[in-house]
């Protein structure tokens, strides 16, 4: 199962500004190209930071300092890598509370934008596209599964399973893998299970034998210390008979 990438989503870079480009001409850059912002790099196309609409505003306000954009932007700048998938950018824009991320390569130069409208490619996958991949990536390829085992719906990103399986410790596996799939906005679980009836084995006996003492039965007691042996024969008691022929 392959998710998409940061470099599958991104805008390459059509639009970067010097850190001495101007007010006016970013203004101009921002309105010809139809974005909200732009980022600024050095001379070997490093971002060292990013001027956004709210930056040119917040400049016009105070009409204090200079107009370029090493003076406007928004420093250090937070960046992406190419082989990060979407979720791992979405993550890092929550948590710096940026809307767009520049991606850089491995050298930190500048080779793409992604903003939270790329991002939303995501949800814009087709519902056939979506089937597609849980039917053969989760169910056949990941759970090995038949591939009637399981009925896929998809409507608008919204997963629908059906069908029964034998196993029932599968069923929650297979909804936390479709909702990883890029494009499904929620999963619902209509799946069964076959009841099996489980034996205990019991316990064989040989033919015509009978059950011995099971664990923990009490034994037959004997005699014990200090209780009294059965009385034999003591002095005056009277003989036995005499065998017969025995002297007298």
């Amino acid at each position: 199962m392959r998710h998409r990438s940061v470099a599958d989503l991104m805008t390459p870079t059509a639009v970067a500004v010097q850190p001495g480009t101007s007010f006016k001409e970013i203004a101009r850059l921002l309105d010809e190209y139809g974005i909200t912002a732009v980022p600024v790099v050095d001379d070997e196309h490093r971002p060292v930071g990013v001027v956004s609409e709210a930056d040119l505003l917040r400049r016009h306000t105070a009409k204090d300092g200079p107009s370029t954009a090493e003076a406007m932007m928004s420093s250090p700048v937070v960046t992406a890598r190419p082989s990060w998938t979407a979720v791992e950018a979405a993550r890092l824009m929550e948590r710096h509370r940026v809307k767009r991320l520049p991606v850089v390569d491995a050298d930190g130069r500048l080779i793409g934008v992604l903003s939270r409208s790329d991002l939303l490619q995501l949800f814009l996958r087709r519902d056939r596209s979506i089937q597609e991949e849980i039917r053969e990536d989760v169910v056949v390829r990941i759970l090995r599964l038949s591939p009637s085992a399981v009925h896929i719906d998809v409507d608008e990103g919204r997963v629908t399973l059906s069908g029964t399986l034998d196993r029932p410790g599968i069923g929650p596996i297979l909804v936390r893998l479709c909702e990883t799939v890029d494009g499904v906005v929620e999963v619902e679980d209509r799946l069964t299970y076959e009841e099996g009836e489980e034996t205990a084995p019991g316990l064989g006996l040989g033919q015509g034998s009978e059950p011995g003492p099971g664990p923990g039965s009490e034994p037959e007691p004997g005699p014990g210390p200090g209780s009294e042996p059965e009385p034999g024969p003591g002095p005056g008691s009277e003989p036995g008979p005499r065998p017969e022929g025995g002297a007298v």
